[in-house]
């Protein structure tokens, strides 16, 4: 059960809300490539704007140094919500907060919307400095955070300012963070986890949590070779974290020790280089040759884990099973994606930026339950962790 407040539980008409919306979305020669963060935030941003509020948008885009960037801004932004929006979003290209974009927000009628300025042109927003959390709060009455992909930062717009006024959640971050609880204190068996990705190291925790609920896991990409190497079998060139092959062991242990059975795969798409115009081969995965490596799994493989995905009540994917951006490694991945959304009988949540590309390149995007806006932030909530930005809302 969601335990924090969310704007259905405050007034809003006629209150300057600051709401926090994850808007770091890709921009090429200054046009948004992609808008689906942006348009995840549309019914928080369409319910406060509808109930009278004046709604004072923030978010970071990329990684400026800390001070004003061109290539950074959030006016392309800007330009793409309010065509979603079907109604004019007042930019505040200025960066002066406690004077000219103050004054901006105490003149702005009820249901009109404005964007600031990327919050990392400041530095005072990665070290969640007090001043600046200060300015942030006087331009409002309310803090609404809805951008569950940052939730899991200790930064000025995510923290400091929950800190100084009432703050609740958009619709965006409770219902990421009931999807994601909820599926791990009562799926629907069989539960069925699909973990891929190039490192252990970056969801050995994930891993860990997951061994205690699903009943299988299909573990594919690069990770699944430090896997292959804690058994003892020759990976060749493939990649493999030398470091966390103990770590690797126990959670094979430990998913014996729960009754999960870590799948690994049985056969491989190997190759000598990472190319579009490679030469391909399939192994098996103790036939890896030395001077190639691991790049996707084989089709015995695919075959086995679209079996296990297709008796499944509950499918929590996170990381490819290749390197399914070049045509020679994209099977694995592809048949996963397919098998997936063809489970309609499931709940279906993917979690990860590049296990959302896949889906999109595939055409799969519309058919899964529920798609994570916030790679990092998924992860942490999975693995137990607490989020600063969450942990800092007012409970209910």
């Amino acid at each position: 059960m969601y335990t924090k407040k969310t704007v259905r539980d405050i007034e809003v008409a006629g209150q300057r809300v600051l709401v926090r919306v994850d808007f770091n979305v890709p921009i090429e020669d200054g046009v948004v490539t992609d808008d689906t963060r942006i348009r995840a935030a549309l019914p928080t941003i369409r319910y406060l704007a509808d109930h009278h509020a004046r709604v004072i948008l923030c978010s970071h885009l990329g990684r400026p140094a800390d001070a004003p960037d061109p290539a950074y801004s959030l006016e392309p932004v800007c330009r793409v919500l309010s065509r979603l929006l079907g109604r004019e979003v007042n930019f505040a290209a200025s960066q002066d907060l406690d004077g000219e974009v103050l004054e901006a927000t105490k003149n702005m009628a009820d249901g009109e919307v404005m964007l600031l300025e990327n919050l990392r042109f400041y530095p005072g927003e990665k070290t969640k400095d007090p001043e600046f959390a200060r300015k942030l709060a006087a331009l409002a009455d309310i803090y609404v955070n809805d951008a569950f992909g940052t939730a899991h930062r200790d930064h000025a717009s995510t923290v400091g300012v929950a800190e100084l006024l009432p703050a609740v959640s958009g619709f965006l971050l409770s219902r990421e963070v009931e999807m994601l609880t909820d599926m791990l204190a009562d799926p629907e068996k069989p539960f069925v986890g699909v973990l891929g990705g190039s490192k252990v190291s970056d969801k050995i925790a994930v891993i860990s949590k997951l061994v205690e609920t699903c009943d299988t896991l299909l573990v594919g990409g690069g990770m699944a070779f430090t896997f292959i190497a804690a058994k003892g079998t020759n990976t060749g060139d493939s990649l493999v974290e030398p470091e966390w092959i103990d770590q690797a062991r126990l959670m094979l242990e430990k998913a014996q020790e729960y009754n999960c059975e870590i799948m690994l795969p049985i056969d491989l798409v190997v190759a000598a280089e990472i190319a579009e115009d490679a030469t391909t081969f399939i192994v098996g995965r103790e036939e890896i040759p030395d001077g190639l490596m691991g790049l996707d799994i084989g089709p015995a493989t695919s075959a086995k884990f679209q079996h296990e995905i297709e008796r499944a009540r509950t499918i929590y994917w996170n990381g490819p099973m290749g390197v399914f951006e070049l045509e020679p490694f994209e099977s694995g991945t592809r048949e996963l994606a397919k098998a997936v959304a063809r489970n309609n009988r499931a709940v279906s949540i993917i979690g990860g930026g590049d296990s959302v590309a896949a889906l999109k390149k595939f055409g799969y995007e519309d058919s899964v339950t529920f798609i994570s806006t916030g790679g990092g932030a998924s992860m942490k909530l999975v693995e137990g962790a607490k989020l600063p930005g969450l942990e800092a809302l007012d409970n209910k």
